[in-house]
């Protein structure tokens, strides 16, 4: 195995924009009887701008993941989300956000399939063998499903919050145009789709079994994904939770089809390929679980075969509303909700200092800081709420930050001491219990 392994890249140091310097004063005063809280939160709502952020001359953003010189398309937005309700008055966030919802545009039109991309067109790949349609601009080409509705998330959620609409140019067209022709593909992935995915370094989840095609499925009007949020391989390659981000991501673009670009036949489009993703999830997506009753599966190949679990990353089973997909008082949500947080579920862990959803992607054992800011942000009460803010403020270590994943026994044994997405979801779910004066 090659694999490219390259040493930190200094970013150009950030002036804070002044929205987030006000957060932070607020925090000084709300958070004042908390004081590790406090410094959490201080450490962690700028973490993405102090670290990972570089304003690039052609008027775009490139955020790197933290520890990996390349920016992935999902974890860049997720770094930079909860920024985006300060965005309204902030001259320096909009041009910060803004110009990365205009890299990413551009990313996908080089190849909608890719999941991770270089700052210049330098050749650099996390696996240099990797047996798949390279580019000298792609890191890492996963197809992962989720990613690109990431990059909607973010243009609808800036767009709605500035009412801005200079991101919505010819090349935003271009590439909501692509985006549609590899879902509709997708949804036919052995007839006719070019995707192949091959990396033999012998780790199975790394590669697409049956010669980088992936296991067989049936046609059930959702979109085949290769592999998952957290970069591992699909067991069965319908991703439920990924083809409800589909959905809420084609209901975006249908907004600003019509909204912005006032395209009647493209929304029409659009509205059926939304409708045919759904009518699969609903019909193929469910499993009447002996215990919790009617659930989410996270996958499935509609052949009748479930993989039945939930996965730390966003999108999961946990994360269904903070998608925007249901609400979060929804029945079979509330069933899958509590399958996810059992026993039932293969990787939820419970230890000595915590108890939460990790991962195949980590050790047995590990629970994620992402999984535990995501429960909090989901949950329906503010018991719950405060419940999990206290853990997360418990498990970081002594290191003032968020990481990936730790032992549930010894918060101090953990992956990835700097992960930018784990320390801005943090900093959402204590920011809103700010707002909501839970806190």
């Amino acid at each position: 195995m090659e694999q490219f392994r390259l040493p930190k890249i200094p970013m150009p140091e950030l002036t804070l924009p002044q929205a987030v310097q006000d957060v932070l004063k607020e925090a000084e005063e709300k958070l004042a009887h908390r004081p590790k809280l406090l410094q959490l939160f201080k450490n962690c709502f700028p973490n993405t701008l102090e670290t990972t952020t570089k304003l690039m001359d052609d008027g775009t953003t490139f955020v790197i993941t933290g520890d990996i010189p390349a920016m992935w398309l999902r974890d860049s937005v997720e770094q930079v989300i909860h920024y985006v309700p300060l965005a309204k008055e902030d001259k320096d966030l909009q041009r910060i956000i803004g110009g990365l919802v205009k890299r990413h545009m551009a990313y996908i039109q080089i190849d909608p399939y890719a999941n991770a991309f270089n700052e210049i067109d330098n050749d650099w790949h996390w696996n240099t063998t990797d047996e798949t349609d390279m580019s000298p601009w792609v890191w890492e080409r996963k197809f992962e499903l989720d990613s690109i509705c990431f990059s909607i998330r973010l243009a609808h959620a800036y767009w709605k919050e500035t009412e801005l609409t200079d991101i919505f140019d010819s090349g935003f067209k271009a590439a909501m145009r692509s985006i549609v022709k590899l879902w509709k593909t997708e949804q036919r992935h052995f007839e006719q789709s070019p995707y192949r995915f091959v990396r033999d370094n012998g780790i199975p989840t790394d590669s697409l079994r049956n010669d980088g095609l992936g296991m067989p499925i049936n046609y059930t009007g959702m979109i085949w994904s290769g592999f998952r949020s957290s970069d591992d391989a699909c067991d069965f390659h319908y991703n439920v939770p990924a083809n409800m981000f589909a959905v809420v991501a084609l209901r975006q673009m249908r907004d600003i089809a019509e909204w912005v670009f006032r395209d009647m036949d493209f929304v029409k489009e659009l509205k059926k390929l939304e409708d045919d993703v759904n009518h699969g999830i609903q019909l193929y997506g469910i499993y009447q679980h002996p215990e919790f009753g009617p659930i989410y599966a996270y996958e499935t190949d509609g052949f009748g075969n479930y993989c039945l679990m939930d996965d730390a990353g966003t999108p999961g089973l946990m994360s269904i509303p903070y998608l925007g997909y249901t609400t979060a008082d929804d029945a079979v949500y509330q069933n899958t909700r509590s399958f996810a947080l059992s026993k039932s579920n293969p990787f939820y862990y419970e230890g000595s200092a915590a108890k939460g959803i990790g991962s195949p992607h980590t050790p047995p054992g590990y629970i994620w800081h992402m999984a535990l800011s995501m429960q909090g942000i989901t949950a329906i009460s503010s018991e719950e709420k405060l419940a999990l803010i206290a853990m997360l403020e418990a498990t970081d270590g002594d290191t003032g930050y968020m990481h990936e994943g730790f032992h549930a026994d010894d918060p101090t044994v953990f992956t990835r001491k700097w992960f930018a997405w784990s320390n801005s979801l943090f900093a959402q779910l204590v920011y809103k219990a700010m707002k909501d004066e839970l806190l």
